[in-house]
């Protein structure tokens, strides 16, 4: 899957989520998009948003196995939007907001349903491996989540 479906499949679930609030579900996909995509802090020439990035932040912040639930072909565990809020930081998630027009907790709401989405479509496509420096990368981050 690429990168500009994946962040379609984000914007979307950003959009239909009851924690975006009223607010959220107001939204223009299109605004959605750019906002999600220089969120996790990727190169802009390729869509902006960085899945490793993002996958060793939760890693590195103690939720590996929640991360772990999303790559995986089962149920995606819940995080919650204090837990999004901790793991990107209360100025990403403030700026994001403002992109928006919403406030910080419609958006880390909203971010708590449309990430693992996100992740999840990413890892099923095999377009996560390229996100995350092919496969030794891929091997490096399974390591840390997998603990071997």
């Amino acid at each position: 899957m690429d990168m500009a479906n994946l962040l379609k499949i984000g914007a979307a679930a950003f959009r239909n989520s009851q924690r975006s609030g009223v607010a959220g579900s107001g939204l223009d996909i299109g605004n959605l998009i750019s906002a999600l995509s220089s969120l996790a802090g990727g190169d802009r020439s390729k869509g902006g948003f960085d899945l490793g990035s993002l996958l060793s932040k939760m890693d590195s912040g103690g939720l590996g196995g929640i991360a772990k639930s999303w790559l995986g072909d089962g149920n995606n565990e819940a995080i919650s939007p204090d837990q999004i809020t901790n793991m990107l930081g209360a100025d990403k998630i403030s700026e994001f907001a403002s992109k928006l027009g919403i406030s910080a907790q419609e958006a880390a709401g909203g971010l708590s349903e449309a990430l693992p989405q996100m992740v999840d479509k990413a890892s099923s496509g095999g377009s996560l491996l390229d996100s995350i420096g092919g496969v030794t990368g891929a091997m490096g981050m399974a390591s840390r989540l997998f603990g071997k």
